[in-house]
């Protein structure tokens, strides 16, 4: 009896420690970024641990969060946040997770999130169709996977 009971404080300890680790991150909305380009993403590119949770604020009015689906990890849940909502979002699969601001999107506001240092997926997301814009933002983005993982979300800032 002694045994189990040790082996299920055991258990719960090491549940609680897993959780320990995971971080939340923060995205911002923005009708202009930091270096004054329109609708962002604030930070675009960002490398996250598995487990992690990334919250996207509606810093500013309009905007929202939601996942590009040719650019997400098999296995990976999709999200879809609403319009000027905040919505949080756990990612426990590894891989490039691409998203975008729905009204937004022709214009190239787009993001990308590494989770983990697992890349399987980099290929599909690279040839993902994507409108205007957004092509050629999400290929500055990709750019980035695996040399831009390296660093503080203010460095990963563009």
């Amino acid at each position: 009896m002694k045994l189990a009971l040790f082996a299920s404080a055991i258990g719960i300890a090491a549940i609680g420690w897993s959780g320990a680790h995971a971080a939340e991150h923060e995205v911002r909305m923005l009708n202009k970024g930091p270096k004054g380009q329109a609708m962002q993403f604030d930070p675009a590119f960002l490398k996250i641990e598995p487990g992690d949770s990334v919250k996207f604020v509606a810093t500013d009015k309009g905007h929202n969060s939601e996942s590009i689906l040719e650019m997400i990890p098999e296995g990976a849940e999709t999200w879809k946040g609403k319009i000027n909502e905040a919505i949080t979002v756990t990612f426990d699969v590894e891989g490039i997770y691409g998203y975008k601001c729905q009204p937004h999107f022709p214009l190239g506001m787009v993001g990308i999130i590494q989770v983990g240092d697992n890349t399987d997926n980099l290929d599909s997301a690279e040839t993902a169709k994507l409108p205007g814009r957004a092509k050629t933002r999400m290929a500055e983005l990709i750019a980035q996977v695996g040399a831009g993982g390296a660093g503080s979300e203010e460095a990963q800032r563009d």
